[in-house]
Protein backbone atom coordinates (compact mmCIF):
# COMPACT_ATOMS: atom_id res chain seq x y z
CA UNK A 1 0.00 0.00 0.00
CA UNK A 2 1.41 3.41 -0.98
CA UNK A 3 1.83 6.26 1.46
CA UNK A 4 0.06 8.68 -0.83
CA UNK A 5 -3.11 6.61 -0.96
CA UNK A 6 -3.41 6.51 2.83
CA UNK A 7 -2.65 10.23 3.13
CA UNK A 8 -5.35 11.14 0.62
CA UNK A 9 -7.94 8.99 2.39
CA UNK A 10 -6.94 10.61 5.69
CA UNK A 11 -7.35 14.15 4.38
CA UNK A 12 -10.89 13.33 3.32
CA UNK A 13 -12.12 12.28 6.76
CA UNK A 14 -9.68 12.98 9.65
CA UNK A 15 -9.24 16.27 11.55
CA UNK A 16 -5.86 16.13 13.30
CA UNK A 17 -5.06 17.69 16.71
CA UNK A 18 -3.03 20.90 17.06
CA UNK A 19 -2.86 21.06 13.28
CA UNK A 20 -3.75 23.58 10.62
CA UNK A 21 -5.09 21.11 8.12
CA UNK A 22 -4.46 23.43 5.17
CA UNK A 23 -0.71 22.96 5.76
CA UNK A 24 -1.06 19.38 4.60
CA UNK A 25 -2.11 20.40 1.13
CA UNK A 26 1.62 20.92 0.50
CA UNK A 27 3.16 18.71 3.20
CA UNK A 28 1.44 15.32 3.23
CA UNK A 29 0.34 13.55 6.39
CA UNK A 30 2.80 10.71 7.08
CA UNK A 31 1.09 7.32 7.41
CA UNK A 32 2.72 4.87 9.82
CA UNK A 33 2.47 1.15 9.19
CA UNK A 34 4.45 -0.13 12.15
CA UNK A 35 6.76 0.81 14.99
CA UNK A 36 9.81 -0.85 16.51
CA UNK A 37 11.85 0.58 19.35
CA UNK A 38 12.58 4.25 18.64
CA UNK A 39 11.60 3.88 14.98
CA UNK A 40 8.36 4.53 13.10
CA UNK A 41 8.04 3.00 9.64
CA UNK A 42 5.73 4.12 6.83
CA UNK A 43 4.05 1.93 4.21
CA UNK A 44 7.03 2.21 1.87
CA UNK A 45 9.63 1.12 4.41
CA UNK A 46 11.02 4.57 5.30
CA UNK A 47 11.99 4.80 8.97
CA UNK A 48 11.84 7.82 11.27
CA UNK A 49 13.39 8.16 14.73
CA UNK A 50 10.73 9.20 17.23
CA UNK A 51 12.73 11.77 19.23
CA UNK A 52 9.70 13.11 21.13
CA UNK A 53 8.22 9.81 22.33
CA UNK A 54 5.07 10.44 20.27
CA UNK A 55 3.97 13.45 22.32
CA UNK A 56 5.90 12.38 25.42
CA UNK A 57 4.11 9.08 26.07
CA UNK A 58 6.33 6.28 24.74
CA UNK A 59 8.87 5.15 27.33
CA UNK A 60 10.17 1.74 26.29
CA UNK A 61 9.87 1.88 22.52
CA UNK A 62 7.13 1.12 20.03
CA UNK A 63 5.75 -2.43 19.89
CA UNK A 64 7.65 -3.42 23.02
CA UNK A 65 7.55 -7.20 23.16
CA UNK A 66 7.01 -7.46 26.91
CA UNK A 67 4.18 -4.92 27.11
CA UNK A 68 2.61 -6.53 24.03
CA UNK A 69 2.59 -9.92 25.73
CA UNK A 70 0.96 -8.64 28.91
CA UNK A 71 -1.83 -6.89 27.01
CA UNK A 72 -2.44 -10.09 25.02
CA UNK A 73 -2.63 -12.10 28.25
CA UNK A 74 -5.16 -9.68 29.70
CA UNK A 75 -7.18 -9.62 26.48
CA UNK A 76 -7.92 -13.33 26.89
CA UNK A 77 -9.32 -12.78 30.41
CA UNK A 78 -11.08 -9.40 30.69
CA UNK A 79 -11.12 -6.36 28.44
CA UNK A 80 -13.12 -4.00 30.70
CA UNK A 81 -15.58 -3.87 33.56
CA UNK A 82 -17.52 -1.04 35.17
CA UNK A 83 -15.45 0.26 38.10
CA UNK A 84 -18.46 1.45 40.13
CA UNK A 85 -19.01 -1.38 42.60
CA UNK A 86 -16.64 -3.75 40.75
CA UNK A 87 -12.88 -4.16 40.57
CA UNK A 88 -10.25 -6.38 39.00
CA UNK A 89 -6.83 -7.61 40.01
CA UNK A 90 -4.95 -5.42 37.55
CA UNK A 91 -6.20 -2.12 38.95
CA UNK A 92 -5.66 -3.26 42.54
CA UNK A 93 -2.09 -4.29 41.78
CA UNK A 94 -1.40 -1.09 39.85
CA UNK A 95 -2.78 1.07 42.66
CA UNK A 96 -0.72 -0.76 45.27
CA UNK A 97 2.42 -0.23 43.22
CA UNK A 98 1.73 3.45 42.56
CA UNK A 99 1.10 4.11 46.24
CA UNK A 100 4.39 2.36 47.08
CA UNK A 101 6.30 4.39 44.47
CA UNK A 102 4.73 7.79 45.10
CA UNK A 103 5.86 10.28 47.75
CA UNK A 104 4.93 9.07 51.23
CA UNK A 105 1.39 9.91 52.29
CA UNK A 106 -0.34 9.47 48.95
CA UNK A 107 -2.56 6.48 49.58
CA UNK A 108 -5.61 6.70 47.30
CA UNK A 109 -5.88 6.39 43.51
CA UNK A 110 -8.72 7.85 41.45
CA UNK A 111 -8.59 6.96 37.75
CA UNK A 112 -9.55 8.75 34.55
CA UNK A 113 -8.58 8.13 30.95
CA UNK A 114 -6.37 11.06 29.89
CA UNK A 115 -4.32 13.86 31.39
CA UNK A 116 -6.81 16.70 30.95
CA UNK A 117 -9.54 14.63 32.57
CA UNK A 118 -7.27 13.91 35.52
CA UNK A 119 -6.69 17.65 35.93
CA UNK A 120 -10.47 18.11 36.03
CA UNK A 121 -10.68 15.43 38.73
CA UNK A 122 -8.06 17.14 40.89
CA UNK A 123 -9.63 20.60 40.54
CA UNK A 124 -13.09 19.34 41.41
CA UNK A 125 -11.79 17.17 44.24
CA UNK A 126 -9.85 20.07 45.76
CA UNK A 127 -12.80 22.48 45.63
CA UNK A 128 -15.22 19.83 46.92
CA UNK A 129 -12.93 18.77 49.79
CA UNK A 130 -12.77 22.37 50.99
CA UNK A 131 -16.56 22.63 50.62
CA UNK A 132 -17.06 19.49 52.71
CA UNK A 133 -15.06 21.20 55.46
CA UNK A 134 -17.26 24.29 55.29
CA UNK A 135 -14.78 26.43 53.34
CA UNK A 136 -15.69 28.47 50.27
CA UNK A 137 -12.48 28.46 48.21
CA UNK A 138 -13.25 29.07 44.53
CA UNK A 139 -9.93 30.31 43.15
CA UNK A 140 -7.18 28.19 41.64
CA UNK A 141 -3.65 29.49 41.18
CA UNK A 142 -1.22 28.31 38.54
CA UNK A 143 2.18 29.44 37.36
CA UNK A 144 2.59 31.93 34.56
CA UNK A 145 3.17 30.27 31.19
CA UNK A 146 1.72 26.99 32.46
CA UNK A 147 -0.19 24.37 30.51
CA UNK A 148 -2.46 21.74 32.06
CA UNK A 149 -4.65 20.51 29.21
CA UNK A 150 -7.42 21.61 26.90
CA UNK A 151 -10.72 20.66 28.51
CA UNK A 152 -12.39 23.75 29.94
CA UNK A 153 -11.30 23.34 33.56
CA UNK A 154 -7.75 22.40 32.60
CA UNK A 155 -7.62 25.25 30.10
CA UNK A 156 -8.82 27.65 32.80
CA UNK A 157 -5.78 27.06 34.99
CA UNK A 158 -3.29 27.22 32.12
CA UNK A 159 -1.56 30.39 30.98
CA UNK A 160 -0.47 29.81 27.38
CA UNK A 161 -2.27 32.46 25.35
CA UNK A 162 -2.29 30.35 22.19
CA UNK A 163 -4.46 27.77 23.92
CA UNK A 164 -6.47 30.01 26.22
CA UNK A 165 -7.50 33.28 24.61
CA UNK A 166 -10.03 31.99 22.08
CA UNK A 167 -12.08 30.25 24.76
CA UNK A 168 -11.65 32.81 27.55
CA UNK A 169 -15.38 33.64 27.83
CA UNK A 170 -16.05 29.98 28.72
CA UNK A 171 -13.39 29.55 31.40
CA UNK A 172 -13.52 29.59 35.20
CA UNK A 173 -11.61 32.34 36.97
CA UNK A 174 -8.04 31.58 38.00
CA UNK A 175 -4.97 33.54 39.07
CA UNK A 176 -1.37 33.19 37.97
CA UNK A 177 1.74 33.65 40.05
CA UNK A 178 5.14 34.06 38.36
CA UNK A 179 7.09 30.96 37.42
CA UNK A 180 10.83 31.12 38.18
CA UNK A 181 12.55 32.70 35.19
CA UNK A 182 15.25 30.04 34.99
CA UNK A 183 16.89 27.21 36.91
CA UNK A 184 18.74 29.45 39.38
CA UNK A 185 18.09 29.72 43.11
CA UNK A 186 17.74 33.48 42.72
CA UNK A 187 14.86 33.03 40.31
CA UNK A 188 13.21 30.55 42.68
CA UNK A 189 13.44 33.03 45.59
CA UNK A 190 11.94 35.81 43.49
CA UNK A 191 8.98 33.68 42.39
CA UNK A 192 8.38 32.45 45.95
CA UNK A 193 8.15 36.00 47.23
CA UNK A 194 5.46 36.78 44.65
CA UNK A 195 3.50 33.68 45.67
CA UNK A 196 3.84 34.58 49.35
CA UNK A 197 2.39 38.04 48.71
CA UNK A 198 -0.53 36.54 46.77
CA UNK A 199 -1.30 34.19 49.66
CA UNK A 200 -1.17 37.04 52.15
CA UNK A 201 -3.74 38.92 50.09
CA UNK A 202 -6.11 36.13 49.00
CA UNK A 203 -5.02 32.90 50.69
CA UNK A 204 -8.41 32.20 52.29
CA UNK A 205 -10.08 32.24 48.84
CA UNK A 206 -7.65 29.88 47.13
CA UNK A 207 -8.44 26.18 46.79
CA UNK A 208 -5.15 25.00 45.29
CA UNK A 209 -1.91 25.85 43.57
CA UNK A 210 -1.29 23.68 40.50
CA UNK A 211 2.19 23.35 39.03
CA UNK A 212 4.14 21.39 36.44
CA UNK A 213 7.08 20.33 38.62
CA UNK A 214 10.55 21.35 37.33
CA UNK A 215 9.59 21.61 33.64
CA UNK A 216 6.74 23.45 31.92
CA UNK A 217 5.78 21.50 28.82
CA UNK A 218 3.67 23.12 26.11
CA UNK A 219 4.53 26.58 27.43
CA UNK A 220 8.01 26.22 25.94
CA UNK A 221 9.90 23.71 28.11
CA UNK A 222 10.87 26.29 30.73
CA UNK A 223 12.79 24.79 33.66
CA UNK A 224 13.26 25.84 37.29
CA UNK A 225 14.98 24.81 40.53
CA UNK A 226 13.34 22.25 42.88
CA UNK A 227 13.82 24.77 45.72
CA UNK A 228 10.74 26.58 44.41
CA UNK A 229 8.61 23.45 44.80
CA UNK A 230 9.87 22.77 48.31
CA UNK A 231 8.93 26.18 49.61
CA UNK A 232 5.81 26.72 47.50
CA UNK A 233 4.44 23.55 49.10
CA UNK A 234 5.31 24.83 52.58
CA UNK A 235 3.62 28.17 51.90
CA UNK A 236 0.54 26.43 50.52
CA UNK A 237 0.24 24.25 53.60
CA UNK A 238 0.59 27.29 55.83
CA UNK A 239 -2.48 28.88 54.22
CA UNK A 240 -4.54 25.69 53.88
CA UNK A 241 -4.11 25.68 50.09
CA UNK A 242 -3.87 22.33 48.34
CA UNK A 243 -0.77 21.65 46.26
CA UNK A 244 -1.46 19.89 42.94
CA UNK A 245 1.55 18.39 41.14
CA UNK A 246 0.79 17.88 37.46
CA UNK A 247 3.36 15.22 36.56
CA UNK A 248 1.53 14.14 33.43
CA UNK A 249 4.62 14.93 31.36
CA UNK A 250 7.47 14.76 33.87
CA UNK A 251 6.46 11.64 35.81
CA UNK A 252 7.96 8.18 35.36
CA UNK A 253 11.64 9.01 35.15
CA UNK A 254 11.63 11.89 32.70
CA UNK A 255 13.44 14.38 34.98
CA UNK A 256 16.01 12.04 36.52
CA UNK A 257 13.88 10.64 39.34
CA UNK A 258 10.74 8.53 39.22
CA UNK A 259 8.66 11.60 40.04
CA UNK A 260 9.88 15.19 39.82
CA UNK A 261 8.50 15.97 43.29
CA UNK A 262 11.12 13.65 44.76
CA UNK A 263 13.81 16.18 43.90
CA UNK A 264 12.04 18.77 46.07
CA UNK A 265 11.41 16.23 48.87
CA UNK A 266 7.70 17.07 48.99
CA UNK A 267 4.43 15.19 49.08
CA UNK A 268 1.79 17.05 47.09
CA UNK A 269 -1.85 16.90 48.11
CA UNK A 270 -2.60 15.62 44.60
CA UNK A 271 -0.22 13.88 42.20
CA UNK A 272 -1.48 13.60 38.62
CA UNK A 273 -0.04 10.98 36.28
CA UNK A 274 -0.77 9.95 32.69
CA UNK A 275 1.23 9.79 29.40
CA UNK A 276 4.04 7.39 30.38
CA UNK A 277 1.79 5.54 32.84
CA UNK A 278 1.01 2.87 30.22
CA UNK A 279 4.31 3.16 28.38
CA UNK A 280 2.52 5.03 25.60
CA UNK A 281 0.12 2.21 24.78
CA UNK A 282 -3.39 3.04 26.02
CA UNK A 283 -5.25 6.00 27.54
CA UNK A 284 -5.10 6.02 31.34
CA UNK A 285 -4.57 8.63 34.03
CA UNK A 286 -4.65 8.69 37.79
CA UNK A 287 -4.94 11.23 40.59
CA UNK A 288 -3.23 10.18 43.82
CA UNK A 289 -4.20 11.85 47.07
CA UNK A 290 -3.96 11.20 50.81
CA UNK A 291 -6.23 10.08 53.60
CA UNK A 292 -7.07 13.59 54.82
CA UNK A 293 -8.75 14.52 51.55
CA UNK A 294 -10.24 11.06 51.09
CA UNK A 295 -11.88 11.24 54.51
CA UNK A 296 -13.67 14.51 53.71
CA UNK A 297 -15.81 12.48 51.27
CA UNK A 298 -16.16 9.30 53.37
CA UNK A 299 -19.51 9.30 55.12
CA UNK A 300 -22.96 7.73 55.42
CA UNK A 301 -24.90 8.36 52.23
CA UNK A 302 -24.96 12.05 51.35
CA UNK A 303 -25.10 12.75 47.60
CA UNK A 304 -23.82 16.29 48.07
CA UNK A 305 -20.76 15.18 50.00
CA UNK A 306 -19.83 12.30 47.69
CA UNK A 307 -17.35 12.98 44.89
CA UNK A 308 -19.27 13.36 41.65
CA UNK A 309 -17.05 12.26 38.80
CA UNK A 310 -16.91 9.22 36.53
CA UNK A 311 -15.66 7.95 33.18
CA UNK A 312 -17.05 4.98 31.27
CA UNK A 313 -13.57 3.51 30.77
CA UNK A 314 -12.23 4.25 34.27
CA UNK A 315 -9.62 1.67 35.26
CA UNK A 316 -9.75 -0.17 31.93
CA UNK A 317 -8.26 -3.64 32.38
CA UNK A 318 -6.17 -3.54 29.20
CA UNK A 319 -4.71 -0.15 30.10
CA UNK A 320 -3.91 -1.41 33.61
CA UNK A 321 -2.13 -4.41 32.09
CA UNK A 322 0.01 -2.03 30.02
CA UNK A 323 0.72 0.12 33.08
CA UNK A 324 1.73 -2.85 35.22
CA UNK A 325 3.98 -4.11 32.43
CA UNK A 326 5.57 -0.66 32.21
CA UNK A 327 6.32 -0.71 35.94
CA UNK A 328 7.76 -4.22 35.53
CA UNK A 329 10.23 -2.83 32.99
CA UNK A 330 11.28 -0.03 35.35
CA UNK A 331 12.04 -2.65 38.01
CA UNK A 332 13.76 -5.13 35.70
CA UNK A 333 16.09 -2.72 33.93
CA UNK A 334 17.03 -0.16 36.62
CA UNK A 335 15.62 2.44 34.25
CA UNK A 336 16.20 5.53 36.38
CA UNK A 337 19.94 4.88 36.55
CA UNK A 338 20.11 4.00 32.85
CA UNK A 339 18.34 7.27 32.06
CA UNK A 340 20.94 9.22 33.99
CA UNK A 341 23.65 7.74 31.78
CA UNK A 342 21.73 8.60 28.61
CA UNK A 343 20.97 12.07 29.99
CA UNK A 344 24.71 12.67 30.29
CA UNK A 345 25.05 11.80 26.61
CA UNK A 346 22.26 14.25 25.84
CA UNK A 347 24.06 16.95 27.82
CA UNK A 348 27.21 16.39 25.76
CA UNK A 349 25.22 16.59 22.51
CA UNK A 350 23.60 19.86 23.60
CA UNK A 351 26.99 21.50 24.09
CA UNK A 352 27.57 21.69 20.34
CA UNK A 353 24.75 24.29 20.17
CA UNK A 354 25.95 26.45 23.08
CA UNK A 355 27.83 29.10 21.08
CA UNK A 356 25.69 29.27 17.95
CA UNK A 357 24.53 32.81 17.18
CA UNK A 358 21.00 31.66 16.43
CA UNK A 359 20.64 29.89 19.78
CA UNK A 360 19.23 31.83 22.70
CA UNK A 361 19.73 29.11 25.32
CA UNK A 362 20.28 25.40 25.83
CA UNK A 363 18.88 23.72 28.92
CA UNK A 364 18.27 20.24 30.25
CA UNK A 365 16.38 18.40 32.96
CA UNK A 366 17.02 14.66 32.96
CA UNK A 367 15.76 13.16 29.71
CA UNK A 368 14.53 16.49 28.33
CA UNK A 369 16.96 18.51 26.23
CA UNK A 370 16.07 21.95 24.87
CA UNK A 371 17.55 24.27 22.25
CA UNK A 372 15.74 27.61 22.28
CA UNK A 373 16.32 29.75 19.21
CA UNK A 374 16.15 33.50 18.72
CA UNK A 375 12.97 34.23 16.78
CA UNK A 376 12.28 37.73 15.47
CA UNK A 377 9.06 36.90 13.65
CA UNK A 378 6.81 34.13 15.08
CA UNK A 379 4.66 34.30 11.94
CA UNK A 380 7.60 32.95 9.98
CA UNK A 381 6.93 29.62 11.71
CA UNK A 382 10.59 28.71 12.08
CA UNK A 383 9.77 25.68 14.20
CA UNK A 384 7.49 24.24 11.53
CA UNK A 385 10.21 24.64 8.93
CA UNK A 386 12.79 22.89 11.13
CA UNK A 387 10.29 20.13 11.90
CA UNK A 388 9.77 19.47 8.19
CA UNK A 389 13.50 19.56 7.44
CA UNK A 390 14.24 16.97 10.13
CA UNK A 391 11.37 14.73 9.05
CA UNK A 392 12.81 14.59 5.56
CA UNK A 393 16.01 13.31 7.17
CA UNK A 394 14.31 10.64 9.23
CA UNK A 395 13.94 12.38 12.61
CA UNK A 396 10.69 13.36 14.29
CA UNK A 397 10.91 16.50 16.40
CA UNK A 398 8.02 18.91 16.80
CA UNK A 399 9.27 22.30 18.04
CA UNK A 400 7.14 24.54 20.22
CA UNK A 401 7.56 27.76 18.27
CA UNK A 402 11.28 28.50 18.44
CA UNK A 403 11.89 25.86 21.11
CA UNK A 404 13.41 22.62 19.82
CA UNK A 405 13.26 19.83 22.36
CA UNK A 406 14.34 16.20 22.46
CA UNK A 407 12.41 13.84 24.73
CA UNK A 408 13.24 10.34 23.48
CA UNK A 409 12.06 6.89 24.50
CA UNK A 410 14.29 5.45 27.20
CA UNK A 411 15.50 2.67 24.88
CA UNK A 412 17.29 5.09 22.54
CA UNK A 413 21.00 4.36 22.14
CA UNK A 414 23.74 7.02 22.31
CA UNK A 415 24.34 6.53 18.58
CA UNK A 416 20.66 7.14 17.80
CA UNK A 417 20.72 10.20 20.04
CA UNK A 418 23.68 11.53 18.04
CA UNK A 419 21.68 10.98 14.83
CA UNK A 420 18.88 13.11 16.27
CA UNK A 421 21.18 16.00 17.14
CA UNK A 422 22.98 15.67 13.79
CA UNK A 423 19.63 16.27 12.07
CA UNK A 424 18.91 19.29 14.29
CA UNK A 425 22.37 20.73 13.62
CA UNK A 426 21.91 20.22 9.88
CA UNK A 427 18.53 21.98 10.07
CA UNK A 428 20.05 24.98 11.85
CA UNK A 429 22.85 25.14 9.29
CA UNK A 430 20.29 25.02 6.49
CA UNK A 431 18.36 27.92 8.05
CA UNK A 432 21.50 29.99 8.68
CA UNK A 433 21.24 29.66 12.44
Amino acid sequence: MANNAISQRDMAVVWHPCTQMKDHETFPIIPIARGEGVYLEDFEGNRTIDAISSWWVNLFGHANGYINSKIKEQLEKLEHVILAGFTHEGIVRLSERLVALAPQGLSRCFYADNGSSAIEVALKMSYHAHKNLGEDRRIFVSLSNSYHGETLGALSVGDVALYKETYSPLLIHSLQTPVPENQSLEAAHKALEAYRLLLQERGTEIAALIVEPLVQGAGGMGMYHPYFLTHAKALSTQYGVHFIADEIMVGFGRTGSMFACEQAKITPDFLILSKGLTGGYLPLSVVLTGEAIYQTFYCDYDPYRSFLHSHSYTGNALACAAANATLDLFEAHNTIESNRLLARCMGEELQRFQLRLGVKEIRQCGMIGVIELHESDPKARLGVSIHRYCLERGVLIRPLGAVIYVMPPYVMTPNELTMVFDAIESALNHHGL
